[in-house]
């Protein structure tokens, strides 16, 4: 059975009540006072302080203020006027269950109401983090396509002006080699016509009949001809490097030293993953296709990580998650930002999922694994579960011996082990 707080006093102005309730050695909390328009209740088992007040105040504006065994309320009029007494005067049993019922009901309207604006606020706040991702995207694929298209005409004109000066440099050589061989063929006919002279021939034109059937005789010989051919030979072969390329592997180690089937397992938890894609999120009906590919997500989740914006991240990462939700990056990510914002047990169920899904153990997620031991355990040591923290670290070190950085801060973990064993 309640025992009633019949002590308090209370005084009062046209616009405000100021209400002061002993407490008798007990210690209250704002989850011990209810409050609404037209009723105040006070529960500190077994002590109960219950008034239907005179009139109607404002709930939200009033204050409570707890501190040396007293409860001070600052209680604010709807209306300006000064009261006949604090609670309602000549009230059955009857009207003040009425009232009591109501004022529950109000409250529980009231929180409704709240949730409600909350929802509304927290999808409002997505809304506008996606169209801001969106915009950074926007701009920073306008500034790429502007470089690539200035890249691309100064290649151009390089081109070009290539082109030109090999063409003037091949007409030059075409015109020296023309005129070279004109040259030549001057100096033929010179030595032709001092030859004919030195052996005697009496008349020209003996000469020009003896000199005429060379043109199309086959067994005869003809100087100019054989010059000709010469110049009509083709250039040599010009040297060539000779590229072999081997096999290539997903993973880096030797087909020799590999675990083909978990390497095998591997891959294909990961295609799998790639193609699970759940796209009937009534939320995602703006957005773009390409807006609800986790992959793009997760460079928007990167880039806000980048920039500080650890709630940003958080949110592209979480629907990135709705959309897919075996890709383990997307989770050791958001682990990171977890970490940023002090939520350690949300980083630890993290960190523990991405290194659920990195299984089988193969080389190619030894990074993976690696982060999300050491993400785990600094959430651990934050939360001073040190035993637990040291060993995320021993077992990142078993798959990286050669990090000295988590060599040291698992040495660091080991002395605080000792200084708290010693301690106790």
């Amino acid at each position: 059975m309640p025992v009633w707080l019949r002590e308090y006093s209370w005084r009062q102005t046209g616009a405000a009540v100021y209400l002061s309730l002993p407490l008798r050695g007990v210690r209250a909390t704002p989850a011990n006072i209810f409050c609404t328009d037209q009723y105040l209740k006070v529960s500190i088992p077994p002590f109960l302080f219950e008034a239907i007040l005179y009139a109607p105040i404002d709930d939200t504006n009033s204050t409570a203020k707890i501190g040396n065994g007293i409860i001070f309320f600052t209680l604010y009029k709807k209306e300006v006027a000064m009261w006949d007494s604090l609670t309602l005067a000549n009230a059955n049993k009857e009207k003040l269950q009425y009232l009591r019922e109501n004022a529950v009901l109000k409250a529980h309207e009231k929180a409704k109401e709240e949730t409600e604006a909350k929802k509304v606020t927290k999808q409002e706040h997505k809304k506008y983090a996606l169209e801001a991702t969106m915009k950074l995207e926007e701009a920073e694929r306008k500034r790429i396509e502007d470089l690539k298209e200035k890249e691309r005409q100064k290649v151009t004109k390089e081109l070009e002006l290539w082109k030109k000066q090999q063409k003037d440099a091949e007409k030059q050589k075409r015109v020296q080699k023309e005129g070279k061989l004109h040259q030549e063929v001057e100096q033929l006919k010179e030595k032709k016509k001092e030859k004919i002279n030195k052996t005697g021939i009496p008349n020209e034109g003996t000469s020009k009949t003896r000199l005429k059937p060379t043109k199309g005789c086959h067994g005869s010989y003809s100087m100019f001809s054989e010059n000709l051919k010469e110049e009509q030979l083709p250039a040599p072969r010009s040297a060539a490097t000779i590229k072999i390329n081997f096999t290539s592997r997903v993973f880096p180690t030797a087909l020799r030293e590999s675990r083909v089937a978990e390497e095998e397992e591997w891959l294909r938890k990961q295609a799998e993953a790639r193609r699970t894609v759940n796209a009937d999120l009534s939320e995602l009906e703006d957005l773009k296709e390409e807006e609800k590919n986790p992959d793009w997500l997760k460079d928007k989740g990167n880039k806000m990580f980048a920039m500080g914006n650890y709630l940003a991240a958080v949110n592209a990462y979480n629907l990135a998650v709705r959309l897919n939700n075996k890709l383990p990056l997307l989770y050791l990510n958001r682990a990171a930002c977890h970490l940023k914002l002090r939520n350690l047990h949300k980083a630890i169920e993290d960190s523990s999922k991405a290194l659920e899904l990195l299984t089988p153990p193969v080389p190619d997620n030894e990074n993976a694994r690696v982060k999300a031991y050491v993400r785990r355990g600094t959430a651990f040591c934050q939360l001073e579960l040190y035993t637990e923290g040291l060993q995320d670290y021993e077992a990142a070190l078993k798959i990286d011996p050669k990090n000295k950085t988590i060599e040291k801060d698992a040495e660091k973990i080991r002395h605080l082990i000792q200084g708290t064993t010693q301690d106790s």
